[in-house]
Order: C-alpha cells, then structure tokens, then sequence
C-alpha cells in the first residue's frame, strides 16, 4: 500500500495572511500565502509527491503512470479529477463571488463548476462570512446594487466559529471574512466570478478584474437553502464525502482503516503528530501534512495525535 505525502502549491492572493507558513509549515508564496492547495491535479497547480519511488512527481504523473484504478470506481463517472482541497487563510475580506455550475461551467469555460464546503479550523471572534441573500432580488436589483456597492446590504451575513461546516452549492453569492482559517473541499475548478472587490487593486496597481456579466448570469438571487449537516460525515454529496477524526493521544490514539476499491482516500492533518502505517512502510505525519492513499490498497493505521479532515468520493 502507498502512503504518499504530497506537498502543496501555494498561491499569494492580496487577501491573504502568514498563518499557513507560521503555523501549519508551508511555503511562503510571497509576502503573504493565502492558499495552499493540498491535493490537487489542476493544471499547472499540482500537488508533488514528497516520499517514496514518485518522490518529485506530481500526483497526476502518478495518476497517469498507474492509471485511473488508483481513483477508485466511484470516480468513473468524473471526466478529470474530480476534487480540490485547499487551506485558506483570510486576514482580509475576500471578494463577493460566484461559481458557476457544471453545466453552464462545461459549456462556458471547459471545466467543472464549483460546489465546496468550508470547515473552519479558526477564525476571529466576531467573524462572519457572506452566504446567499436575506430575500429574494430580481437581477435588475442585483446589478443595481452591483453598480452603486450596496450589495452588502442584502446579502446573509453568517457568523462563524471554530468547528463549523458551511456548504455552499453552485450558482450562491459568498465571500469569505476577514480573519477567517479554513479548509476548502470543492470540485476541481479555478472558475471565480468577482461582482465586488472593495476597490483593491493587484501588485501592479490595477483594479482586480470583475466578471458580472457571467455572475448575472448564474447566481441564484433568493436566500440559500441551509444544509443540515449530513451524520456521521461533516460533508457530504455527489462530488465528494468528508469525515473529521480526532485522536487524543492519551483516550483514544489509534485508527484502523481501509482503503477500498471504491475510492482513494486523503487525509488532511490540521494538528498533532504520529504516524501511519501499513504492510510496507510506516511515514511520521505533523500538523499542516496532506496524504493521498490509493483506491484499494488495503488496510492502515494511524497512531498519535491528531485532528484530520479524511476525503473520499
């Protein structure tokens, strides 16, 4: 069986902190590190292998060389590959945004659409993120309000916590706040949409571009439908599965498992330290260190202490 560690690809967005670096060991992308995309095979933002016989590949190098059994049967039914998972760390607001789904995300752009969902590692005390609308608007008020910046005024403002779940379907208007930590499962997109942007501009100066046409387009313009958290897993829907494990260390250090034929599994440490083991190898993980265990590789344990998100399809 193979435990591979990945090491993720960072990314530098204006709205972004230090606290990835500092606290969970990735490398900076630049003054500040916003991103940092933990499993991915998005073009040209892939996850490398760090340990074992691909060490300094990329996952999709992987994926390629052993071929689409080691994604599972349940991931037949996806084009590409079908998800992404990101850590973010928001010190500032990010932009009022809009992911299209897939159909119209195929058809527009050739990508999937973007459904996520958010669990909030951290976040300040008076945080809150931006979610659907408190009513229903017609799109001649959603341009309106576009132009003369009150969108804000008919937005849902949802306060957060440590330990939340937010899922946010295709087609909704959101934005992450300001001093907000997260980590972000979604489907294998980059697709944004930006209708407001506080009149930031980027590094060179220039005012971030705005795409409100194709958010005229797409977004729902009614309040957006509450999820009730799908027990025992903390996510859950056709694109993707999340469960959260904690082990104490002291009550509870030690987790048997397998991986099956149905998906691949990975597993996300957002603290502690330990290790897992398996048949062949036995690899030390640490707070911030992302794993990608193949599709029918068979039985492992992890031992230590931990708090991790596990994906799966």
């Amino acid at each position: 069986m193979a435990v591979l560690k990945l090491q993720a690809p960072t990314k530098d967005y204006l709205w972004g902190g230090n606290r990835l670096v500092d606290e969970f060991g990735k490398r900076p992308a630049g003054d500040v590190t916003a991103e940092s995309w933990e499993l991915s095979c998005y073009p040209g933002c892939e996850s490398v292998i760090e340990n074992g016989e691909f060490a300094g590949k990329t996952l999709t190098d992987y994926i390629n060389e052993k071929g689409k059994n080691v994604l599972g049967k349940n991931c037949k039914k996806f084009r590409d590959f079908p998800i992404l998972i990101k850590l973010i760390d928001a010190r500032k607001n990010l932009s009022l945004q809009v992911h299209p789904s897939d159909d119209y995300a195929l058809k527009k752009e050739g990508q999937y659409g973007k459904t996520e969902m958010w669990y909030i590692i951290d976040a300040k005390d008076d945080a809150f993120l931006y979610y659907g609308f408190k009513r229903e608007i017609s799109k001649e008020e959603f341009r309106k309000r576009i132009e003369n910046q009150t969108l804000t005024e008919v937005l849902n403002a949802y306060p957060v916590s440590k330990g939340d779940v937010v899922f946010i379907e295709a087609d909704t208007l959101h934005a992450i706040g300001e001093g907000i930590l997260l980590a972000e499962i979604q489907e294998n997109s980059d697709i944004t949409y930006r209708v407001y942007d506080y009149g930031r501009r980027d590094k060179n100066g220039n005012l971030r571009k705005l795409h409100i046409e194709k958010a005229l387009e797409v977004t729902d313009l009614f309040p957006a439908k509450k999820v009730p958290r799908p027990e025992p897993h903390i996510g859950n829907c056709k694109y993707f599965t999340v469960d959260k494990v904690n082990l104490s260390g002291k009550i509870m250090n030690k987790l048997s498992g397998t991986v099956d034929e149905n998906s691949f599994l990975h597993i996300l440490f957002l603290s502690g330290e330990g290790e897992i083991k398996n048949d062949n190898e036995d690899v030390r993980f640490k707070k911030g260190d992302s794993f990608f265990l193949p599709a029918g590789d068979g039985n492992y344990e992890i031992c230590g202490e931990c708090e991790a998100l596990f994906t799966y399809i």
